[in-house]
């Protein structure tokens, strides 16, 4: 799932996956229940004038952009097995602030053009995802493969520069695969997926296809408490196209590397894990370069015997 924070070559600088929002553990899936899990998701990040981004139908520069917001998730592990695995359905909802400042310039059709600067932000609920995995273990090892689908009935901001809906149906598939030694607390994950972008019927703008890798590397200190390092890499592989994708293929690319830490408690009778990932963005191409951070607090309502 992504978010209006990371503004890229998709249009309005929106790609639905939300980069870092897998890591550790990433590919194991647990026992059948009922589970929830809430991010709170802060980013913040700039381009310099010399980079130009289509938001809005407008081009812009000189972009600086942050987010606030919240992604609510809820999952259920079936009780019966599926090939062997774990099936996992669930749906994420999304909603908080993005603020964009940027210089603007529009092209009238019929008038000279008009240059600014603008600040636009709202508080916005996103496009629901519905996400559906299956997952195996052996081992010390666990995996996935998992499918997401952003649904376009979001409180999409026609003509506005910061948005958190998307206005366009997506798809994005991926396998995720974990590594975890008990004994040594030592967790090794990566997940590796495609992005495939319908069209924006309003602005008639087709987000090109795009690839992204997450990992993860973490040391259990205690019982309790671990810390490790986490990464993603973003690279869109085709172009935008359509009538509104007036800066051409205008591909993305970026890398980040970042620090988490994790601590894991109980509630009563209920488990509880908390973590706190942390993300730097470096060598950015076609979009902002930036920071971002989750805060994650996830626990089972219900767990199938």
């Amino acid at each position: 799932m992504s978010t209006a924070a990371d503004l890229h070559a998709a249009e309005n600088g929106i790609g639905f996956y939300l980069l870092g929002g897998r890591g550790p553990m990433a590919g194991y899936i647990p026992p059948p229940g009922f589970y929830l899990q809430n991010d709170i998701y802060f980013y913040s990040g700039k381009a310099d004038a010399n980079r130009r981004f289509l938001s809005g139908g407008q081009l812009i520069a000189n972009v600086r952009g942050e987010v606030r917001a919240d992604f609510l998730t809820g999952t259920w592990v079936l009780p019966p097995q599926v090939l062997g695995g774990n099936l996992a359905v669930g749906v994420l909802v999304p909603a908080g602030r993005p603020e964009v400042t940027a210089n603007i310039l529009l092209n009238p059709a019929d008038a000279d053009p008009i240059a600014g600067k603008v600040t636009d932000d709202a508080f916005v609920f996103g496009d629901p995802v519905a996400s559906v995995a299956l997952g195996w273990h052996s081992g010390n090892w666990h995996w996935n493969v998992a499918g997401l689908l952003n649904i376009p009935i979001g409180d999409y901001r026609e003509g506005e520069i910061a948005n958190l809906a998307f206005h366009r149906w997506a798809g994005d598939i991926s396998a995720a695969v974990t590594w975890l030694e008990p004994t040594s607390g030592i967790e090794l994950s990566t997940a590796a997926g495609f992005t495939f972008n319908g069209t924006n019927d309003v602005t008639d703008y087709t987000t090109g296809t795009e690839f992204h890798v997450e990992w993860s590397a973490t040391k259990a200190l205690t019982k309790q408490l671990s810390v490790g390092l986490v990464g993603y890499y973003y690279d869109q592989v085709t172009g935008d196209s359509g009538a509104g994708a007036r800066l051409g293929d205008f591909k993305g690319e970026v890398t980040a590397l970042g620090g988490t830490i994790a601590y894991n408690f109980e509630l009563g009778q209920t488990p509880v894990s908390t973590r706190l990932k942390v993300y730097r963005e470096f060598d950015a191409v076609n979009r902002l370069e930036g920071t971002s951070a989750f805060i994650t607090v996830a626990f089972p309502l219900s767990v199938t015997k």
